[in-house]
């Protein structure tokens, strides 16, 4: 699993996907959805443009990742997780035929979300990459459109060196005569895209991020408004395909995404006094946006619990937080995860000052009792470390 162990797990290849897809009678042929990649924002945008197809009326599939504390959470439509009974059914059903394919976790996941979507006939499926886009297992899909959110640097050991190599990985998306929208690019990063496109004769289009955001969304920060324009560029597009999507479909979608689709994790309140906030940001991008959210949100002190995982750029990541801040180290329960003494030692070089503890729960309680009323306390760094306590 990659998840819990990293790089030794990832298959940059789609044969295997390929091979599974061909013993499914291939599910993704025939499939409509949208496909989005990025380093950060996927998961928000695939979620809003699932909540207003869901407002449109439409059966709308909904494939993200990781998940936080159900591993059905990655397979949604019309935001209810599949049923247990359907995923032991899948492993039953093909384990004999998929073991010599020596399929991964996330490929044996992409099988079951295709699967699934077909036998349930879902009009619209919205598809999120795992990792990168060119080699990525969901990169077996023709997609009505293609989003690709920004560019960041995250698992630069498997996509890339430069912020221009892992845009080309996310950038393999693109096909031929399918339009693309880019959420956020300039200068050579953008040029990345243009070129992919023009290669394939796909029509793309960039987001004007400066526009007027005329919907009320639910989820907060600037962050999120630059995901809605995204969004919003990926619905007019369909718009334009022929799909009935009213203004009041985005409206209602926008507001209510997190009530639609389940969505969890993203600057989420799971606590009052003191206020306590859990945000999966896991890079330096992420962790930067983080940094941005506690400075529009009111309190005295600060009191972080932090833990990331051991394949994180954790320099440019601890250069993002705040040194005002009190930090309490933790471990997520994953081999993949840093440990908290490792952490506390690295954070100490960049001004961080905390203590390590020995779990996650450990820390959030520590945290919670060293707060007062008015102070915040932020759990973030990794998606597995926020799985625990919301």
């Amino acid at each position: 699993m990659f998840s819990r162990i990293g790089k030794a797990a990832y298959k940059a290849d789609l044969s295997n996907t390929l091979a599974l897809m061909a013993l499914l009678g291939h599910p993704e042929q025939g499939l409509r959805c949208v496909h989005i990649a990025g380093t950060n924002g996927k998961g928000s945008t695939a979620n809003m443009i699932a909540s207003v197809m869901q407002e449109a009326g439409l059966r709308t599939g909904l494939h993200t990742s990781p998940h936080l504390r159900d591993f059905r959470e990655r397979f949604r439509i019309n935001g209810a997780m599949i049923p247990r009974e359907a995923v032991v059914e899948f492993v039953q059903r093909h384990q004999e035929a998929f073991e010599p394919v020596h399929a991964s976790f996330f490929e044996w996941g992409v099988a079951l979300a295709l699967d699934w979507f077909r036998q349930e006939q879902t009009d619209l499926a919205v598809i999120e990459c795992g990792l990168g886009g060119r080699l990525d297992s969901t990169n077996v899909v023709t997609p009505e459109v293609c989003v690709i959110t920004n560019i960041g640097w995250d698992h630069a050991d498997l996509l890339g060196d430069s912020l221009e190599k892992i845009a080309g990985e996310k950038a393999g998306i693109i096909k031929p005569g399918i339009p693309v929208v880019i959420g956020e690019a300039e200068g050579s990063i953008a040029e990345v895209f243009r070129k992919r496109a023009m290669e394939v004769g796909a029509p793309i289009h960039f987001t004007d991020q400066q526009a007027h955001m005329p919907y009320e969304l639910d989820l907060p920060g600037p962050h999120q408004q630059r995901n809605a324009r995204t969004a919003l560029a990926a619905l007019h597009i369909l718009q334009e395909r022929g799909w009935a999507i009213t203004e009041a479909h985005i409206r209602a979608g926008l507001a209510h995404v997190q009530a639609n689709t389940g969505f969890a994790g993203r600057w989420q309140t799971i606590g009052q006094a003191p206020l306590t906030i859990a945000d999966i940001g896991h890079n330096a991008d992420g962790l930067r946006i983080v940094n941005d959210m506690l400075g529009r949100t009111p309190h005295e002190r600060l009191q972080i619990v932090l833990g990331t995982v051991n394949d994180k750029d954790i320099h440019r990541m601890l250069g993002q937080l705040p040194a005002s801040a009190t930090y309490y180290f933790c471990k997520a329960d994953i081999p993949r995860g840093l440990d908290a003494e490792e952490l506390r030692q690295r954070a100490a070089d960049h001004g961080l000052q905390g203590l390590s503890f020995p779990s996650v729960k450990a820390a959030l309680a520590a945290a919670r009792q060293a707060a007062t009323g008015n102070d915040l306390v932020l759990v973030t760094g990794s998606a597995f470390v926020v799985a625990e306590v919301v």
